[in-house]
């Protein structure tokens, strides 16, 4: 993770809800799919996804239940609620909004 980008504040239970929206999935499972899409550019800490994932749960975005790996560990598997679903759509949206307009400003040159 020496290499990676730092994960902007506010972007995780974004790019979390985003994972679940594919397939329900435990805390390494995440990880390793936000690694993959990013394409090793967003490391994300332990600590903070399962921080993020406790509180999107107590939020009401997620729900988790104990359910086994492939490796035969228990896990908590978690899965987007219709809340989460309906708060992704929001969120992406403005994400979407908020990046435009810092790529607008960052592709201006000159004066105006």
């Amino acid at each position: 993770m020496g290499d990676s980008l730092p994960m902007l504040k506010g972007t995780l239970d974004l790019l979390v809800l985003k994972a679940l929206s594919v397939e329900p999935s435990h805390g390494y499972g995440l990880a390793c799919w936000l690694e993959a899409r990013s394409g090793g550019e967003l490391g994300v800490e332990d600590s903070a996804l399962y921080q993020a994932l406790r509180r999107m749960e107590q939020r009401g975005l997620v729900e988790a239940e104990w359910g086994v790996t492939e490796n035969n560990r228990r896990a908590r598997y978690y899965t987007l609620t219709s809340s989460g679903r309906a708060h992704l759509t929001a969120e992406a949206a403005t994400w979407h909004r908020y990046a435009a307009s810092v790529a607008d400003i960052l592709s201006a040159e000159g004066k105006g």
